[in-house]
């Protein structure tokens, strides 16, 4: 979440950068809202320093009194009564307003306290604010692409879709996956499911032995409070599978878990940055879909990732960000797979992220580029959300996460099988994935 503070000192700035993102939010309700908090504070503070004054005043009294009590009997005229009367009825009259005090702060706190949560829970819906090299528009149709890496495969004849090629290898079965679960599912046998496996363990090992991530294993259900501070919740529950009974949520992401496993701790400065790469499922109800590619392995309910998460000194997260990046296109160049890098412009940007390059890998059959990976840097965005500090010395700072796919397995399968394809139906194998798959050099399509 972006610091209050911020928001109340740069607030054109601020509703400069939702514009921007075409975000429709009342930031004006919000600076009001903080407007009536801070008086409530004041008066707290007032109300507070005035409580203190009056208990240092009541010693002076007692005092008084204390003397006046020496006075012998024979000696108490009227100005004693009158003195002594005066005393009492300073000391009660201070009573009375330090009760009322007592009272009147009560009140003040619980309102207080209340714009306060009101005020936490309507930072959960402003996002964060865009770097200035995020290029500016309100669409898709404003990304920016920044590299390209390699050239479309030749073939000398008319590729199919991985659909196609999948089923007629007898590798894909979406038949059998919706029978047992509706759709949006699928299967994979024999050698298709070795081919997925190989994926996942081959990501792993380069991430870990070349790119210098610890791995690390997840639950695949995690808390409210865990989605929460990545951001998912509450903007996006439409998006997400939950158990209600447990109140436990399906990860639709290891980024949720993974960012989360650190939550209010606080790392030393000379631990930074910690990379850590991760596999996990992921399941994601696409209730926003309308209109995208659905078809076969490009949006489904329930499909394999690894991810890759840093958390990073705010001074070197956008140099990690250009790290983090090159390591999902290494994934790609290795497996020899056409790509480009895209800027995601502001109206693109996803709802945590101050910068976003996608991956977008080339479909042969499909004849078009399609995401496999996003690398985003969140700034100190979750971090306060979250609790993750840093320490310098004595002080104690928000760091910076990001995260990027490192990458989307089924949309991996979905390059293989489109740009690997061979005249006969068969497919081949990428070399760096034959060691992970007994050495076989080529699936044959079912006879």
């Amino acid at each position: 979440m972006l610091d209050r503070r911020f928001i109340r000192n740069n607030a054109e700035l601020v509703k400069a950068a939702l514009d921007k993102r075409g975000y429709n939010y009342d930031l004006s309700a919000f600076l009001e809202l903080d407007k009536t908090w801070r008086e409530k504070q004041l008066q707290l503070e007032s109300l507070q320093h005035e409580r203190k004054k009056l208990s240092l005043e009541v010693p002076i009294h007692l005092e008084n009194k204390r003397r006046l009590s020496m006075t012998p009997i024979s000696m108490r005229d009227e100005r004693f009564k009158e003195e002594e009367k005066k005393t009492d009825d300073a000391i009660e009259k201070i009573k009375e307003r330090v009760r009322k005090i007592g009272d009147e702060i009560k009140e003040l706190e619980a309102s207080e306290k209340e714009l306060e949560k009101k005020l936490e829970n309507e930072l959960l819906f402003i996002p964060n604010i865009p770097h200035e090299s995020v290029p500016a528009g309100p669409d898709e149709n404003y990304n920016q692409v920044v590299k390209t890496w390699g050239a479309p495969q030749n073939f000398d004849f008319e590729p199919k879709d991985h659909v196609e090629v999948g089923q007629k290898l007898g590798i894909l079965d979406f038949e059998r996956a919706s029978k047992l679960s509706g759709a949006r599912f699928y299967m994979l046998w024999d050698k298709g499911s070795a081919l997925e496996r190989a994926l996942i363990t081959f990501m792993l090992d380069l991430h870990t032995k070349k790119h210098g991530y610890t791995e690390v294993w997840v639950p695949f259900m995690v808390t409210r409070e865990t989605m929460t501070g990545t951001g998912q919740l509450p903007k996006f529950s439409d998006e997400l599978f939950w158990c209600e009974r447990d109140d436990l949520w399906l990860v639709p992401t290891a980024e949720v878990p993974v960012t989360n496993i650190y939550r209010n701790e606080t790392l030393f400065e000379e631990d930074l940055p910690v990379k850590l790469a991760c596999y996990t499922p992921c399941f994601r109800r696409e209730a926003g879909a309308y209109g995208k590619i659905t078809k076969g392995l490009i949006r489904l309910h329930q499909f394999n990732k690894v991810e890759l998460v840093w958390l990073a000194h705010p001074e070197k997260s956008w140099e990690a960000l250009e790290l983090l990046t090159a390591d999902a296109e290494d994934v790609l160049k290795q497996l020899g797979l056409h790509y480009r890098i895209v800027a995601l412009c502001t109206g693109d940007l996803g709802f945590s992220a101050a910068k976003t390059y996608d991956l977008e890998v080339w479909l042969s059959g499909m004849k078009k580029f399609v995401e496999i990976s996003s690398c985003s840097n969140f700034t100190d965005f979750q971090a306060r959300r979250i609790g993750i500090k840093y320490r310098s010395g004595k002080k104690t700072e928000f760091l910076h996460t990001l995260n990027g796919s490192g990458v989307a397995i089924g949309r991996t399968m979905v390059a293989i099988l489109e740009n690997y394809q061979q005249k006969d139906g068969s497919l081949i194998i990428p070399e760096v994935l034959r060691p992970y798959m007994d050495g076989i050099e080529r699936i044959e399509p079912k006879r």
